[in-house]
């Protein structure tokens, strides 16, 4: 018997271990993935007034800062029967997406593209955003500026660019300025270009190592995302699960989650995790985030992103079950981000000054969901008649994502022990 501890996890957001158990022979016989840290923000935001709580969340990740701002802001108006005024919906929107960008550029251009163009086989050393640079510069670029351009939005729209501040109970406190409207409106066709380009990018990476793209990490799970109508959608509709042989939705309201997601504790990790409940634990464990999208959707409203995730199901097929099209994913909704942005700036409301419901804080539970950049993202909090958070639960999009990582883990360990 023997053991290898991979620690610690780098490119990651967060603490993280590997533990592979190998028996005599040198294989590979059990594989834990080990989340280090815990954050306990369930409990840091009982006893506070809960139009704090959005404030205060957002320090939950230094990435995923925005949705958890919007995610807390949502669950505070349900909770309060507020329905905000819809430029104070589109402004958050607005908002998400410029995260999302953000945040999906990070995630490829700087922690996975690193592998795919420098190669598997160089030296550590370069496979970082320096290297990027240094053998494909434009590329580069503009990575760079697709995520100045997100977080822009996410300073203009949020207040701050890290750690947004604008979202209160019943809408938003800023508007959007037609000045800075037209400012983003003359970027945005360029960042469309960018992000068809980073699609292209992708496709030519998945051509190249089709071989591991389609043997590394490939396994059968439900998946779980928001669909607005079918459609693909980042901050509004409802929750879609889908069975991992694709025969199987089933749609369930933000407020029901408690009744299909189930929460499964393990000795090895502090973070728990969710599996479906008509399903069971450990048959039920899903995936969340970009690639869970294109599976659970039946279309993409904007043109350019649903032509490519077309071409997306014709390459992995559907359900794709391969973890490493999760980037290709990611690019693809980086460009239906961009694609929507430029909906929103061409809407005449985006700059009105109706942003804002009157709010009267009460008793009541109220469940805020949006799609963060690693997928279905949920607040829950139940207020007392002052509206002081009596309970909260959580459940993060890398959690959701966990258990699935960990058997994708198990698989590629044993992939790559067979050589």
């Amino acid at each position: 018997m023997g053991k290898i501890t991979i620690e610690p996890l780098s490119r990651l957001e967060g603490h993280g271990k590997v533990t592979i158990i190998l028996d005599e022979s040198g294989k590979p016989v059990d594989v834990k993935l080990h989340i280090t840290a815990i954050r306990g923000f369930e409990q840091f935001v009982v006893g506070r007034p809960a139009e704090e709580v959005p404030r205060i969340v957002p320090r939950i990740c230094g990435i995923c800062q925005t949705p958890h701002h919007l995610a807390s802001v949502k669950a505070v108006d349900a909770a309060w029967d507020v329905e905000i005024p819809d430029t104070a919906k589109k402004l958050r929107e607005l908002m998400l997406l410029g995260n999302m960008i953000h945040s999906h550029a990070l995630h490829f251009y700087y922690l996975a593209a690193p592998d795919f163009i420098l190669g598997p086989d160089a030296d550590p050393k370069v496979r970082n955003i320096v290297g990027i640079i240094e053998k494909s510069p434009e590329v580069a670029k503009k990575a760079i500026a697709l995520r100045k351009f997100g977080q822009s939005i996410v300073e203009k729209v949020g207040g701050k660019p890290i750690h947004p501040v604008t979202g209160i109970p019943g809408g938003i406190s800023t508007t959007l300025s037609e000045e800075s409207r037209d400012a983003f409106l003359k970027e945005i066709d360029t960042m469309i270009e960018y992000a068809k380009e980073g699609v292209e990018l992708i496709k030519s990476l998945n051509e190249q190592y089709i071989n591991m793209v389609k043997s590394l990490g490939v396994i059968d799970t439900w998946y779980l995302g928001i669909v607005k109508d079918g459609k693909h959608s980042f901050y509004d509709g409802v929750l879609r699960f889908l069975s991992p042989d694709g025969s199987e939705k089933v749609e369930f309201p933000f407020s029901e989650y408690q009744d299909y997601i189930g929460e499964h504790i393990v000795s090895h990790s502090y973070v728990k995790y969710p599996y479906y409940k008509k399903v069971g634990y450990p048959e039920g464990i899903y995936r969340v985030g970009p690639l869970a999208m294109m599976n659970v959707c039946d279309s993409i409203p904007t043109p350019l992103a649903e032509e490519a995730r077309k071409e997306f199901i014709d390459m992995f097929g559907s359900p794709a079950n391969q973890s490493l099209a999760y980037h290709h994913a990611r690019l693809i909704e980086i460009l239906a981000s961009c694609e929507r942005i430029k909906e929103l700036l061409e809407d005449n409301e985006i700059t009105s000054t109706d942003i804002r419901a009157e709010v009267e804080p009460k008793a009541g539970s109220g469940v805020g969901v949006v799609e963060a950049p690693r997928g279905v993202l949920i607040h829950h909090y139940e207020t007392d008649e002052n509206g002081i958070v009596i309970k909260a639960n959580m459940i993060v999009a890398s959690t959701h994502n966990v258990p699935t990582m960990e058997k994708a883990i198990q698989q590629a360990a044993i992939e790559v022990f067979k050589k």
